[in-house]
C-alpha cells in the first residue's frame, strides 16, 4: 500500500488446510527497497514447534531471461547448512523453464512456466515434468485470489501437486521453487 517493501511471511499448509510450516524472509531494508522483487533473500522455514527445519537462499541476479549469465537460482538447505537441492532458471526467450536438481546439481525434474504471470479470473499452472521433459508428474498452481486481492496486494496463493512417493528432499525443493516463480 505504501510502496515500501517489507520482510515477507508465509504459511505453508497441507491439503486439509493445517499449517505445516511458517516461513519468514530475513533481509535488510536497503536490499528490499533498492532491488524490489529481484532482491536476494533468505527464507527460513520453521515447524509448528518453532524449530528451523529448512532454509532457502537466492543470490542477487538481474533476472533477465535473455542474459544467460544472470539467470535466477536458489539453494535449498535442510537442515540449514546442508544443501539438498537447487532450482535453476534455464535460458529461454519466451517461456520460463526451471530445473529442479539434487544437492550435486543433477537435474531431477523440470518446471515449465509461462512468460506472462497475468491471468484474469483463472489459475496459472506450471507443469512439473520428468528430467527429460516427456511426462507430467504434477504441477505448481498460482491460484486466482479474486479481483480485489490480485489488484491491490502482492499476496499470492500457490498449491503444489506431486506424487506421494516422491523423495522428501525433492518435495522440499519443489516447495522452494514457488519462491522463484
Amino acid at each position: 500500500f505504501t510502496g515500501i517493501e517489507t520482510q515477507n511471511r508465509y504459511y505453508v499448509k497441507n491439503s486439509m488446510g493445517q499449517q505445516v510450516f511458517f516461513a519468514v524472509e530475513v533481509n535488510d531494508f536497503l536490499n528490499m527497497q533498492c532491488c524490489g522483487s529481484r532482491r536476494s533473500f533468505e527464507i527460513r522455514f520453521c515447524d509448528n514447534a518453532n524449530r528451523e527445519v529448512m532454509r532457502i537462499t537466492r543470490p542477487l541476479r538481474c533476472g533477465c531471461r535473455c542474459c544467460p549469465c544472470q539467470l535466477q537460482e536458489l539453494e535449498v538447505q535442510a537442515p540449514p547448512g546442508n544443501p539438498i537441492g537447487y532450482v535453476i532458471q534455464r535460458q529461454s526467450c519466451w517461456d520460463r523453464y526451471f530445473d529442479v536438481t539434487d544437492g550435486a546439481r543433477n537435474t531431477l525434474l523440470q518446471i515449465k512456466g509461462r512468460c506472462c504471470m497475468c491471468s484474469c479470473c483463472n489459475d496459472i499452472d506450471f507443469p512439473i515434468l520428468t528430467a527429460e521433459g516427456d511426462a507430467d508428474i504434477g504441477k505448481l498452481v498460482k491460484q486466482w485470489s479474486g479481483l480485489a486481492r490480485e489488484a491491490l496486494t502482492k499476496a499470492d496463493n500457490f498449491s503444489i501437486n506431486f506424487p506421494i512417493d516422491l523423495d522428501v528432499k525433492v518435495k522440499a525443493t519443489l516447495l522452494a521453487a514457488v519462491f522463484l516463480i
